[in-house]
């Protein structure tokens, strides 16, 4: 009995196998046929969480779409992303000005920060022209208890069916993994400030 596997050339194998994932591609695509806004979480403890929402909101604005960002963690610090987006005229940006809630080690005074942001971060989640909205370290928010999961739920919940959101930061609660329709888990394998390499700009921030 012949092996009709050893009677293929290696393009004619090739060939078949692509075969068989574009099919496997085109049946996920044509089962995805419901149109809105996702909830996308980025979380974990490797490097990369910010980056990659910064990436899709870049994405939006190269669409023509216009988005929004809050900057929940890092408001004093420089961030280069920020720096550009922040000059485009189709993205609200927003910061929360007290910057590492670790530096300030004043709740009151952090509460009092993310109390003067948040309606703003709920407007953008109201506003119909939004395509996406990025919380940039809003888990931080969630953990330290400036921010209720159900106050955050009800804002998601409410906003235009059409707008997506991206909500990032390290221990992301499990409601709120529940709640998402994409999640991505940033593993740390190696990290160059682990062995002693000096944060840099372009790079860390």
């Amino acid at each position: 009995m012949t092996d009709k596997k050893t009677d293929m050339t290696e393009d004619e194998r090739h060939q078949q196998k692509m075969a068989k994932h574009k099919a496997k591609v085109d049946a996920a695509i044509e089962r995805a046929q419901e149109e809105r806004g996702v909830v996308i979480v980025l979380t974990g403890n490797g490097k990369g969480k910010s980056s990659s929402g910064f990436g899709t909101v870049i994405r939006t604005l190269g669409h023509g779409f216009n988005a929004g960002l809050v900057q929940f963690i890092k408001g004093t610090w420089e961030c280069g992303e920020a720096n550009i987006l922040s000059k485009l005229d189709n993205l609200q940006h927003e910061v929360m000005g007290s910057g590492f809630t670790w530096e300030t080690q004043n709740k009151q005074r952090d509460q009092q920060a993310f109390d003067e942001v948040w309606p703003k971060a709920v407007a953008m989640l109201q506003n119909d022209d939004l395509r996406t909205v990025m919380f940039d370290e809003i888990t931080y928010m969630l953990a330290y208890g400036h921010l209720e999961w159900n106050d955050l739920k009800e804002a998601l919940e409410n906003r235009p069916k059409h707008q997506n959101v991206i909500l990032t930061g390290r221990g992301a609660p499990t409601a709120l993994r529940e709640y998402a329709d994409t999640v991505t888990e940033m593993k740390m394998v190696k990290h160059a400030f682990k062995a002693g390499v000096k944060a840099q700009a372009g790079i860390e921030w």
